[in-house]
Formats: structure tokens, sequence, C-alpha cells
């Protein structure tokens, strides 16, 4: 079901034009736009880092292990699923890795700013793409799963997203959702990359709950490598480096790296929950 974001009237259509109040989305290349008042900002991540992002993340290590740790828990926890979207998708490389994984299944995308749309459509040229603010989603029951990756941390009211994820959700679906993990990891890389907060784990579960969904798998990932990644954290600080630093990994370093977070994802499908890990992974079913 769409919601209008402008009265709050529910409704079924093929259109995104309000029944009740006749608001109808602006489009902005090939998606429609529900937050025009935020489209071109950029103080969450700015076009130049959208770019970079578009350039590297799909020989990074950490990204490319994320990508096969999410598909697992797609197969695993929602085998069943029909749909798909991804809030938050930035660039598109997740959303394209769970494309090539399940290729029937039914996918879309939101992202805040229109410039990650622009990469996300290059990659996703036959993918529903929305520019949306994840505090006001104009759905309601409509996504078997819903995957906000390394999103929360970026907004002030996150309680208020994962209420509205809750509500896109079909009964029966439910949720994926990565943030960074431990306060003590705090640094410039997270201030230039404009996060609010690092969780802890019992923090997140019991936001998660609050929102209305049941918990089935709560594992923290980045674990054999957290000496490492506090470390480059700390040189980080002392050196003033910044977020794109940590993109430029040779590339021999980057395959051990990558071979190391493979080894933790076996952990993970044996039935492990890792206790400790520069990142998190929450999956929760909204009942059916």
């Amino acid at each position: 079901m769409k919601i209008c974001v402008t009265c709050g009237h529910g409704f079924a259509s093929s259109t995104w034009t309000c029944p009740r109040c006749g608001w109808t989305p602006g489009t902005y290349d090939t998606w429609p736009v529900f937050a025009p008042d935020v489209a071109a900002g950029d103080d969450g991540i700015s076009c130049e880092s959208f770019a970079t992002l578009a350039q590297r993340e799909a020989d990074h290590f950490w990204f490319r292990a994320r990508n096969r740790l999410l598909i697992w828990a797609i197969k695993t926890y929602f085998p069943g699923a029909a749909s798909f979207l991804e809030v938050g998708c930035g660039t598109g490389f997740v959303l394209r890795g769970i494309g090539e994984a399940f290729p029937d299944l039914a996918l879309a995308g939101s992202e805040i700013r229109n410039a990650g749309l622009s990469f996300a459509r290059s990659r996703l040229p036959n993918v529903q793409l929305f520019q949306m603010d994840a505090q006001r989603l104009p759905f309601a029951e409509e996504f078997d799963v819903i995957g906000a990756f390394d999103v929360l941390e970026h907004i002030d009211e996150e309680g208020t997203v994962l209420r509205q994820l809750f509500q896109a959700t079909r009964p029966g679906g439910g949720i994926m959702v990565t943030v960074p993990q431990h306060p003590f990891l705090w640094s410039v890389v997270d201030e230039q990359s404009f996060h609010r907060r690092r969780y802890r784990r019992s923090d997140l579960v019991t936001m998660i709950e609050g929102a209305g969904f049941r918990i089935l798998k709560a594992t923290s990932f980045v674990c054999l490598l957290l000496p490492v990644v506090w470390l480059s954290r700390f040189i980080q600080d002392r050196r003033g480096f910044g977020a794109c630093a940590e993109l430029g990994v040779n590339r021999w370093t980057n395959t051990l790296l990558e071979q190391i977070l493979d080894l933790e994802r076996m952990l993970i499908v044996a039935g492990a929950s890792l206790p400790f890990g520069a990142s998190l992974l929450v999956v929760a079913a909204r009942e059916a």
C-alpha cells in the first residue's frame, strides 16, 4: 500500500497521486522525489564521497565480505521473500549483489540524495528507485524484506526509522540492519562519515524490539580484525586521516583481509554469534 507523505492517507493505486489531497511527488531523472527539501543536501554524504565509493567498493574487502554475509542472511532467514527494499541504497552496490544472487527477487532502493541514486541507476537500470527520507516512508506492509545497511548511524531519530521500517514490512517478513559497533572505536573516520553514533549491541536490539520486531539473529562481524581496526583508527586520529583513507588498501592486504572476513562468515554460518566486532548485523521478523 502507498502512503501519502503529505496527509498520511493510505491507498492502492498504479500512480502516486493521493486520492484524498491530490499530492503527487515530483521526479528527478527516472525516480519519484518524496523529500525534495533534502534531495540535494550534503550533510550526510557528499557527491564526491558517492563517486569514491562507486569507484572502490566493488574491490574493497569490507564491502565484498559484507555483501556475502547479507546474501547468506536472506537465504537463511527469508527464503520465500518475493520483494526487497534497501533503504539508503547509496550507489547500488549491495542491491546489485542481491539481484545477482536472487534474480527472481523484486528489488527496490531508496536514498535521501539524488546524487547517490544517479550512481545506483547506472548499476541498476531495471530496479525501482525512490528519493525519500527514511523517517517518512510512503509504504505500508509493502515489502517482504527491508535492509538498512550502515544507515541508522547517520540519523538522529533512528527509532523513528525503525518504526517506519515496521510499517513498510509485510507481516511475516522482516528487516536486516547493519551498523558500526562499539563507541570506543569512535574516531575521525566517524566524524568525516557524518556518523551520529556507534552502537552497543544491547541498545540496537532493544530499539528494534521496541519498534515491534522479533530478533532472529544478532552477530558482530569484523571481529578477528578488531585490533587492526582500533590501531588504524588510533593512527588516523593522530595523523588526521579521514574516512576515504580506509578505502585505500593495497591489493595483497585487501585479499588477506577479505579471507579473514570470509572465515568469520563461515563461523556465523555454522551458528556462531560473534560477541564483538567493528560492525553489527541484526536480522528481525515482523510476526505474521
